[in-house]
């Protein structure tokens, strides 16, 4: 067998290599060799907002997009700030733990910038 990564998104073991990066047939997704191959371990790194700034426990971050809630009637708008974010270890996908007016929620670091 080859020694291939799984998907990162799908976690599926079909990737296969295209030019400079791996590619999943069952979901879609691209990304780089390179990062593959510096080491799978992503949830030692530091978590960083969309400008590619680090966060940290207890930082003010705004929401860059509309983020409609799964399962309720909820958005979280465009331009809310939200303060004294937390960043749990083991959170899967989800990086960040908040609390705004709608209530508590897990949101994903590509959606906000630091504040």
């Amino acid at each position: 067998m080859s020694n291939l990564p799984a998907c990162p998104q799908c976690t599926l073991e079909n990737t296969y290599p295209d030019g400079d990066n791996y590619v999943c047939p069952d979901c879609g997704f691209e990304w780089p060799q390179a990062v593959a191959s510096e080491g799978s371990d992503e949830a030692g790194g530091p978590v960083k907002d969309a400008n590619g700034n680090p966060l940290a426990d207890g930082d003010t971050v705004i929401l860059i997009k509309d983020l409609k809630v799964k399962g309720s009637s909820i958005v979280l708008k465009k331009g809310t700030k939200i303060k004294g974010i937390r960043l749990p270890e083991g959170a899967g996908d989800h990086e960040v733990d908040c609390k705004t007016d709608q209530g508590g929620f897990m949101l994903k670091a590509e959606f906000m910038k630091k504040a």
